[in-house]
């Protein structure tokens, strides 16, 4: 399989390291994704990551040009109907996550789990705390909006998120549930960036004989919980 990657910042290199190691063709790397050719694109899987503003300009040129399409960018949450919507028109495969480390989707799912049986004892608020580095641009991080949707859903309540940004630091997230005698707190603490550009790498091996538009969360727990 041939990959292209939309946005060549540092998870843009590290998705290219990761391609190496696994022996995958890099068919091309790429700040202005809508100048890339069409005729190779057809025959590649585009990895973008780049800024909420440029895929929202760039969306319609990768559903219409590739053959399949792995979105790591995050801060598109206000236009996601549209842009599943279009993929879907177009008839591209497209797996998206607000988070492609294997260890934070099963974070996601140990925290539906917790919230869920929360959510039915009562008794217990709840809140989120994310920290990442001082370049990260949106804010909440799509991780941390991920994980509000979970315990939200489970627990029926609204759920404070807090962001901070300083330093390197790859990302943590803690979500906790505070009830009046105890508090219980999850973390995911990622140690670089390695592991959100090799789970998306394997998001790009999956979209072979895939169809349709996927979370990445759907796709590796499926059958597990």
């Amino acid at each position: 399989m041939k990959v292209v990657i939309s946005g060549y910042g540092k998870m843009g290199r590290m998705v290219e390291k990761i391609l190496a190691q696994k022996n995958i063709e890099c068919a091309g790397c790429s700040e202005s994704i809508t100048d890339f050719d069409k005729t190779l694109a057809k025959e590649s899987v585009c990895i973008d990551f780049t800024t909420p503003a440029a895929f929202k300009d760039n969306y319609k040129f990768l559903a219409e040009n590739f053959k399949a399409v792995v979105v790591g960018t995050t801060g598109w949450a206000d236009i996601h109907d549209e842009v599943v919507g279009y993929f879907k028109e177009c008839g591209t495969t497209m797996i998206y996550a607000s988070n492609f480390s294997i260890g934070v989707n099963v974070f996601f799912a140990v925290a539906g789990y917790a919230s869920s049986l929360l959510g039915k004892t009562g008794g217990y608020g709840s809140y989120i705390v994310e920290k990442h580095h001082c370049h990260k641009l949106d804010a909440p991080s799509g991780t941390a909006k991920s994980l509000a949707d979970i315990v939200e859903t489970n627990m029926k309540q609204n759920v404070d998120v807090s962001s901070v940004r300083c330093g390197e630091i790859p990302g943590i997230h803690t979500v906790g549930f505070e009830g009046l005698n105890d508090r219980i707190t999850l973390t995911h603490e990622a140690f670089s960036r390695e592991g959100f550009a090799a789970g998306a790498v394997e998001a790009a091996v999956m979209t072979e004989g895939l169809e349709g538009v996927h979370e990445f969360k759907d796709i590796i727990l499926k059958g597990c919980i």
